[in-house]
């Protein structure tokens, strides 16, 4: 005879989401408050969430990482008892979460079964503000008698104070600059045998500090220096993204799409802010880079809604070390899409990978950066952000990046890739890889 054990119930949390006085109107004001944690955020000109501690955590593998996710999302939900009483996004049960951008693991890499490419993580507290409001979640898992009570826990862990890591050394990582030129090369010539249309290539820098970096550290500095950008922290991967993956907020999608870049180095004179602006607006490479990103983000959110808008062409989008095109994509949810409209997280998973980060055709592009690019990306180029209880939430790109060694916090992995197309020149791609690595490089610095 065969017994099949009853399925584990899912485990039930208690919600409490509660107004507090305003915060001090401060870029930095939010990620102030994190204590010495693995810190959690998700800040834009000083609005946002931020968490820490962790009730629980979903792990997710392979190419089902996404689904699997959404699935144990949505079966803790399902018993969670909520008291929310401010009913904004972001309030109520969060989840933050992360990605990796390929579910084939290159390499040595791919030995490790036990390494997740994906993971939800739910915090024990959470702090938020959107314009006047600020409020405060706690999150309880009912039954853990080790967790502090509730009204406890916004306290419960050491806030000792912000360190900077001293000084950085930094080094070539899995594939040289000088090598890297050739990687891109090997790129533009499969791209010129009609072999794909564009692919984007990456490379990552390996910095060394003196002392464990502290990701508040980071966090606070790109926080300031890149206030346009959404500033991220979550499970070790820290950055400023420009590029918002998507946005889902009671039926209204958006996604900023960015291909097509300059980098900045005119300093502060203004007519020559205007050339660049003019000739990045005027470069045929980049205006096909971009249209191709586009097209894909279209395409991608198509299924899913009833209406769409696609601006004619894209405006430039100015940040202290680069220029890019950029476009706004806005869409209205279709509400006879299925009995349970789409949520951001299954929003992102769509939309995942765009031409901006993997190239187009998608299946050749990605065949060809596993065959080429030399590096895992891991969770770099993934979808990164959160989600909350009715499904709405924030997913960027995690571009601009860098991850903290798990062994060793004086070890870092800086990112930055490039979309190549037939008229790519690799010293010009080169460049543009080291502009893309300044915001982490600035992070790394001193006060």
């Amino acid at each position: 005879m065969t017994v099949t054990a009853p399925p584990l119930a899912p485990p039930r949390l208690v919600v409490r989401t509660s107004r507090i006085d305003e915060l001090p109107q401060d870029l930095t004001a939010l990620v102030d408050l994190l204590p010495d944690v693995r810190p959690l955020a998700w800040v834009r000109h000083g609005d946002g969430v931020v968490g820490w501690g962790e009730a629980l955590r979903f792990e997710t593998f392979g190419p089902g990482r996404f689904a699997d996710a959404e699935h144990a999302w949505h079966q803790v939900l399902v018993g969670a008892s909520v008291h929310d009483g401010v009913g904004l996004p972001g309030t109520g049960p969060i989840a933050f979460g992360s990605f990796a951008f390929d579910d084939v693991v290159p390499g040595d890499e791919a030995e490790d079964p036990t390494r997740a490419s994906g993971a939800l993580i739910v915090p024990r507290v959470v702090v938020g503000r959107r314009g006047a409001v600020c409020w405060t979640t706690t999150i309880e898992l009912v039954g853990d008698r080790a967790a502090p009570a509730p009204e406890l826990l916004p306290d419960a862990y050491p806030h000792t104070p912000v360190t900077a890591p001293g000084r950085v050394a930094y080094a070539d990582g899995s594939v040289g600059a000088e090598d890297w030129k050739a990687v891109v090369a090997e790129g533009v010539s499969r791209i010129k045998e009609r072999e794909l249309a564009k692919v984007v290539l990456a490379r990552d820098v390996v910095a060394t500090a003196e002392r464990p970096v502290d990701p508040r550290h980071l966090l606070r500095r790109l926080s300031r220096a890149y206030d346009a950008c959404w500033t991220f922290s979550v499970d070790g991967l820290v950055g400023a993204t420009p590029e918002l993956l998507v946005r889902s907020e009671k039926g209204l999608v958006t996604s900023r799409v960015l291909a097509g870049t300059i980098p900045r180095t005119e300093g502060p004179d203004p007519e020559a802010s205007d050339v660049l602006t003019a000739r990045l607006a005027g470069s045929s490479k980049d205006l096909e880079e971009h249209e191709y990103a586009a097209r894909s983000v279209a395409a991608a959110l198509e299924p899913f809604c009833s209406s769409m808008n696609i601006p004619d062409g894209p405006f430039v989008l100015h940040l202290p070390n680069v220029m890019h095109l950029a476009t706004d994509v806005t869409a209205v949810l279709d509400p006879s899409a299925g009995p349970r409209p789409p949520s951001s997280l299954s929003l992102a998973a769509a939309l995942h990978p765009s031409a901006a980060v993997c190239g187009t055709p998608t299946v050749a592009a990605r065949s060809l950066i596993r065959e080429i690019e030399g590096m895992d990306r891991a969770r770099y180029a993934g979808p990164v952000g959160w989600v909350g209880a009715d499904g709405d939430g924030e997913w960027g790109i995690a571009l601009r990046s860098a991850e903290i060694s798990e062994r060793d916090p004086r070890h870092v992995r800086l990112f930055a890739g490039c979309g190549i197309v037939a008229a790519s020149d690799p010293v010009a791609e080169l460049a543009e890889s080291e502009a893309k690595l300044e915001p982490m490089r600035f992070a790394l610095g001193e006060d």
